[in-house]
Order: structure tokens, then sequence, then C-alpha cells
């Protein structure tokens, strides 16, 4: 029996934990979080009939309310899971966002879309009519994550049907590395060199807090949460984390098949600097989007691609114009599913 909790973003919202045991990176026993939007005066999971699990990506947790009200408005019951080590579920002592092997991640994933299965009431003859079925929402690397997980869902005996899983919404994949072209050859090769035997050392120097800045209602945006669990120039990245990453990138590239249609949700351009400008809300200050396009068609099945004009890297955090159209094209993009479903 799943045991809900009251949730820091109040009382809408409740979160239970996911024990995972032992770390297989050895920083001691690691849990998930899971969190349900939930208010007081509106329906149930069950009487919503469908549901959506979010994925954070890096430096990274689930705060977004205004997406988990958008989903509950368009019929969702919304679940959002911090991973190992992420956001709610960071333990002392532990290294932010640290694993080795992005399969670790199955072992929460699968239990968090148990639980949201029972929550919403469904089942495998029921997932292919999209009653009792999920969603899957994932921003940046956990929109590598997920796929990456999908394609293994796929290949088990009872397959996505059998998980239930109608569909995928990646905001912002990161599908390869961005930068210059050495990093993803001979620094790739370096990066699996060192993080063999070296995983928590950090690799270069600090991340650009100008995307955290452009956020935060602190700072220059409009968007409150814990810089504790997301801090504005983000997590050191360690060279066995990023040797996982590039693993699951390989991976990726040769191409999966996750098993139900997908929309990926993208800015139409990207822009590098570490100064504030206008151009820094206007753009992808953290991944090349050139990137996105080229390796959409790697998740197999129906891929649909959606530039937003002037879209943030989280095109939901977008300013309102680019935002508005986000959800714009989601919504369209979801009534297609449900008609696909029938």
């Amino acid at each position: 029996m799943t045991t809900w909790a009251p949730d820091v973003l109040g009382d809408a919202y409740q979160q239970c934990s996911i024990p995972l045991g032992n770390d297989p990176d050895g920083e001691g026993t690691v849990e998930a979080t899971l969190v349900r939007y939930h208010p007081p005066q509106g329906p149930s999971a069950a009487e919503h009939g469908r549901a959506v699990l979010y994925v954070h990506g890096f430096t990274d947790y689930f705060f977004q309310e205004h997406l988990a009200e958008h989903f509950h408005e368009q019929g969702y019951a919304f679940f959002a899971l911090d991973l190992r080590k992420c956001g709610r579920s960071l333990r002392p002592g532990q290294t932010p966002h640290f694993v080795t092997d992005l399969t670790s991640y199955d072992q929460e994933l699968d239990r968090a879309l148990e639980i949201v299965r029972a929550e919403v009431g469904g089942d495998a003859d029921a997932a292919g009519t999209g009653e009792g079925s999920v969603l899957l929402v994932a921003h940046s690397t956990g929109g590598l994550i997920v796929p990456l997980w999908m394609d293994r869902v796929r290949a088990r005996p009872a397959g996505v049907a059998g998980a239930g899983v109608t569909g995928m919404v990646l905001n912002s994949p990161w599908f390869d590395l961005q930068g210059p072209s050495y990093l993803r050859s001979v620094g790739t090769v370096a990066v699996d060199a060192i993080g063999r035997v070296r995983d928590k050392l950090t690799v270069g120097q600090p991340l650009s807090d100008v995307y955290g800045r452009s956020l935060h209602r602190d700072s220059s945006g409009e968007w409150d949460y814990n810089l504790e669990w997301k801090p504005l120039s983000g997590f050191p990245v360690t060279f066995g984390w990023l040797r996982a990453i590039r693993a699951g990138h390989a991976r990726l590239h040769r191409g999966l098949d996750v098993g139900v249609p997908s929309l990926i949700l993208r800015s139409k351009e990207s822009h590098v600097s570490r100064k504030y400008t206008d151009k820094s809300d206007a753009a992808d200050l953290v991944l090349d989007v050139t990137q996105i396009a080229r390796w959409a068609g790697c998740l197999g099945d129906r891929t649909t691609i959606v530039p937003i004009e002037g879209a943030r890297h989280d095109v939901f955090l977008s300013t309102e114009a680019p935002r508005k159209q986000a959800f714009t094209e989601l919504d369209q993009w979801l009534d297609w599913l449900n008609g696909h479903l029938r």
C-alpha cells in the first residue's frame, strides 16, 4: 500500500518515498520520491482514468505546478518522479544526480509506473484504449533516460502494452553532447577512460549561471524553486556520470524502439553566452537544438518534433508567448494521440 504524505508544494500535492536499497555506486541507501497533484476538491486519479508521469533533468526536480495543473485540466492525473539523489530524494553525503549507469534508474521508473497505474486503475486490457494508461513526459536528461528505459520495457514479455504507456512527450531532450565536435570524439574517449577509474572527479569549469538567472524569480525570471536542489550554476558534472550519459547517447544513436508515439518540443535556436542578455530569454542556453532535430528519428515509432520560437531550454518555463505556444502544440498532439488510441 502506498502511503502519501504532505509535499513542499502545498496542500494540493502529496509525496511518497520509493525505497531502492543500497546504492550500486556506493553512497549508502537510496530512494526516489513520487509526487502527485491531488487538489482537495478535484477528481481522484481513478476518476481521471489516465495519468502523466513526469521525469526531470540534470540539476532539476519537480516544481512546475503550472504543468501539473495544465495536465489536470486536460483530464490527466499528474505524477512526477524525483530520481535518486535528486531534489526531494537527495540525502546527506550523496553526490547530487550521481549514477554511473543510466539503467540504474529502471528500478524507480518501474516502481513509479506501477504506483501510478494502481492509482489510476489501469490494466493491460484497457491500455490500448487510453483508459487507465500513462503518458510519459520528460525534460532534458530525463528525455534521454526515459526513451532508453522504454526501449528496454518494449523488449520485455508484456511489452509497452502491458506497461500501460501510450505516448511520450520530450521537452528539449538531451540526445547528444553539445559543443565542438572533438568533445564527441576524442573527448568522449577521454571521458570513458577517466570515468572508469575516477568517477567522481569533476569535469572542467563550473557551469554558467545564465540559464538559472533567466528562470529564478530572485534574479531575472518568474519561477520560484529550491536553490539547494536546483542551484543557478548547476551541480558539478562528474566523469562517471558523464560517461554514463555518453553511453546512453551511443545507444540512442544506434536506434531505439520506444513502442509509442512521441512529441518532441524544443526551442527554435540555441544561444551560448556566459553573460545575461535579452537573447538569454528566447533560446536554449543549455543544448544544441540541431542535435535534437538530428537524432529525433532514433526513437522509433511515430515522432513529431515541433520547434518553438523564442522558447527556453525548458519550453514550459519560457516567457509567456512561447510557453503558451508550447501548451497549444501539446494539446493538439494530445488530441491526435487520444484519437489514435480509439
